[in-house]
C-alpha cells in the first residue's frame, strides 16, 4: 500500500504498510482498486455519451463509491470486495452497450479493459494500479490533488442528492475529472487548469448542499445547545447526514430514548425543523478523534452516517451502527433506503432502549448556527463594528481537528488572539476553541460558528458580501485572514473552492499536505500565496500587520 491523503501520514510522506488511521494495507490496496475502476467506468461512460448512449445511475455510482474511499469512512475488506465487483459488473454493462455500437476498445486505457472474476486477483491487481504507478512526482501531485477534491465533491453530492437536490454537472464533472488522471498526454498546466474547475465545482456542490439543507430544515439559527445529559438511554448520532438526522429522530419520537449529536453533527442543532423534537438533547463530546474515550462512556447506541468511524475498542464495538458509505468489519450495518423510504434504525433504537444512560462528560452550553443567512442578517451590526474599529480583524479558522500534538497551536492561537479580533469557524476544527470563553464584542460573540465542514461555503458567503459592503474590488483587501486546519479530503475541497474564489495567503497545518511535491508546492505559494503556520506569537504578528 502507498497512501498520503490525510494530513496524518506516516512522518508527513505516507502510510506503506497500514495507515496511521487504521486502515490495513490489504483494504487500502483494494480502495486504490475500486478507484482505479471508477477511472475506466468514468473514461467508459464518456464514450458511451459520445455515441448518445446514457446510462442514468452511473453519475450516483460513482459518486457513492469515491466517497466510501476518504479518509476514516470505510475500513470493510468485504465491502470492498463487493464494490469492486459491482464496479467490474456496471463497466461490462457499459463497454458492451459501446461494442454493440459498432466501436472498439481498442486503445482504451486498461483501466476499462481489464477485468476478473477473482478476490486473489483483484488483491494482486490491486498492487499496482495505486498512487506511486504515476513515476513523474509533479504530475502524481497534481492528480491525487483532482482526486481529492473529487472525493470532497463527492462526499458533498452524496448528502445533496439524499435530499432530493441533484446537478448533472457536477456528476460530469467527477467522471472527466478520473478519465483525466489516466491520461498522459495532458501537461502540468492542463491539471493545474483542471485542479482549479475542481475549486469551481466545489463551490457549486456546497452551494447546492447549502441550499438542500436550508430549504428541507430551514436557515439555521443561533442557538445555545446543551452538552450536558439527561437520565434516558440514548442514541449518539455522528457524522455529517441530515436525512439521516431527520429520520432518527422521527423514529425515536415516543421512545424514550434520548437522541445527542456528536462531532460535526453538532450543527444539527441549530436547524428549526429538528427544535420540536423534545428528545433532542444536545451534544455529546467533541471532535472525531475522542472517540474511543467518549463513546465508550457514553453507554448507548451510537451512529455513524459518514466518515468520522475511527477503529473501535471492543468495550463499545457491539454498540456502534454504520450507515451509507461507513463500513468496518463486525459492525451491523443499517442498510440504504428504498426509493421514496425511511431507513429502518429499529434495530438501534431497540438496542438502545436496554443501555444505560450516558455518562456526563461536562455540562453547559455551547453556541452554534451562525450560517450565511443569519450572520448577514448581522450585517449591519457588523460592518458598523469594522468601521467603528470595534473588529479589527475576522480569522476564519475553519476545517479539521485531528490527534496530533501540534493541534494545540489553534488553541492557544485563539487563546492569544486580540480582543478585537472575531473567529469564523466550520468543520470539526471549531472544537479546539469553542468550549473557551473568548467573549463577544458589542453583542457580537467571538467565535461564529457556521457548522459542518460544507458549511465553510457560509464563510466564503459572508466574505464576498462583506466585500460588496465596503465597496472592495478585492476579497483579499478585506479584514480576513485564513488560518485553516487540514485532514481529509474534504478539506482540500474547501481548499480549492477558496482559491476558485480568489482568496489568497492562506494558512494550512498543522503541516502542508504530503501530496504535494515540492514544484506544485512552489506554485502554490507562488500564485496563491499558500504559507504553513509556524508559532502563535509570530503569526499572529503575521497576520495582524496585514491589518
Amino acid at each position: 500500500m502507498f497512501c498520503y491523503q490525510c494530513q496524518e501520514t506516516a512522518k508527513g510522506v505516507g502510510c506503506s504498510v497500514n495507515g496511521v488511521c487504521g486502515k490495513k494495507g490489504d483494504v487500502a490496496n483494494l480502495q486504490d482498486l475500486l478507484i482505479y475502476i471508477l477511472k475506466g467506468i468514468s473514461i467508459a461512460n464518456i464514450k458511451a455519451k459520445e455515441t448518445g448512449v446514457s446510462i442514468d445511475r452511473v453519475g450516483k455510482f460513482v459518486m457513492e463509491n469515491l466517497f466510501s474511499t476518504i479518509t476514516n469512512a470505510n475500513f470493510n475488506r468485504s465491502d470492498f470486495i463487493d464494490r469492486i465487483k459491482n464496479a467490474l459488473k456496471l463497466k461490462k454493462e457499459i463497454t458492451s452497450t459501446i461494442e454493440k455500437k459498432g466501436i472498439s476498445l481498442s486503445g482504451l486505457h486498461d483501466s476499462v479493459t481489464w477485468h476478473s472474476d477473482s478476490v486473489d486477483e483483484f488483491d494482486e491487481k490491486a498492487k499496482g494500479v495505486g498512487v506511486t504507478t504515476t513515476e513523474n512526482e509533479d504530475v502524481r501531485s497534481l492528480r491525487e490533488l483532482i482526486i481529492y477534491g473529487s472525493k470532497g465533491v463527492s462526499a458533498y453530492l452524496e448528502h445533496a442528492e439524499n435530499l432530493g437536490y441533484c446537478d448533472d454537472n457536477i456528476h460530469r464533472f467527477i467522471q472527466k475529472a478520473l478519465a483525466s488522471t489516466t491520461d498522459d498526454t495532458l501537461s502540468a498546466e492542463d491539471l493545474v487548469a483542471l485542479v482549479l474547475e475542481c475549486g469551481k465545482i466545489g463551490v457549486d456542490v456546497m452551494a447546492l448542499l447549502d441550499k438542500a439543507n436550508t430549504e428541507t430544515y430551514g436557515t439555521p439559527e443561533i442557538t445555545n445547545v446543551n452538552i450536558g445529559v439527561r437520565n434516558n438511554p440514548g442514541i449518539l448520532i455522528s457524522g455529517h447526514d441530515l436525512k439521516d438526522m431527520e429520520e432518527l429522530l422521527k423514529q425515536t419520537k415516543g421512545t424514550g430514548v434520548d437522541v445527542y449529536t456528536h462531532g460535526e453533527m453538532l450543527s444539527a442543532n441549530s436547524y428549526p425543523a429538528f427544535k420540536k423534537y423534545d428528545h433532542f438533547v444536545g451534544n455529546y463530546g467533541n471532535a472525531w478523534w475522542k472517540q474511543k474515550e467518549e463513546f465508550e462512556k457514553f453507554n448507548g447506541t451510537i451512529l455513524m452516517t459518514t466518515n468520522c468511524i475511527v477503529p473501535p475498542k471492543d468495550s463499545y464495538k457491539d454498540r456502534i451502527y454504520t450507515t451509507g458509505p461507513v463500513g468496518f468489519e463486525g459492525i451491523k450495518h443499517i442498510p440504504e433506503r428504498e426509493k421514496s423510504g425511511a431507513k429502518d434504525f429499529s434495530a438501534i433504537i431497540e438496542h438502545a432502549k436496554k443501555c444505560a444512560p450516558p455518562i456526563e462528560l461536562e455540562n453547559g452550553e455551547i453556541t452554534t448556527g451562525f450560517a450565511h443567512g443569519t450572520v448577514l442578517g448581522l450585517a449591519d451590526k457588523v460592518v458598523a463594528a469594522v468601521k467603528n474599529g470595534d473588529i479589527k480583524r475576522f480569522f476564519v479558522m475553519a476545517g479539521c481537528d485531528g490527534r496530533m500534538k501540534s493541534r494545540d497551536y489553534y488553541t492557544e492561537f485563539a487563546k492569544a488572539l486580540p480582543k478585537d479580533t472575531v473567529i469564523l469557524t466550520a468543520g470539526c476544527a471549531k472544537y479546539r476553541y469553542n468550549k473557551l470563553d473568548m467573549g463577544d464584542i458589542g453583542g457580537i460573540p467571538r467565535v461564529l460558528d457556521a457548522g459542518q465542514c460544507n458549511d465553510s461555503y457560509s464563510l466564503a458567503v459572508v466574505a464576498l458580501k462583506l466585500k460588496e459592503v465596503f465597496g472592495l474590488d478585492d476579497i483579499n483587501d478585506l479584514p480576513i485572514s485564513f488560518n485553516i486546519a487540514w485532514y481529509e479530503q474534504k478539506a482540500v475541497t474547501v481548499l480549492l473552492a477558496l482559491l476558485y474564489l480568489g482568496v489568497k495567503k492562506i494558512h494550512l497545518g498543522p503541516t502542508l499536505p504530503g501530496f504535494l511535491s515540492p514544484n506544485i508546492t512552489d506554485v502554490l505559494v507562488e500564485k496563491f500565496g499558500i504559507g504553513g503556520i509556524t508559532n502563535v506569537e509570530d503569526d499572529i504578528n503575521m497576520f495582524m500587520a496585514s491589518s
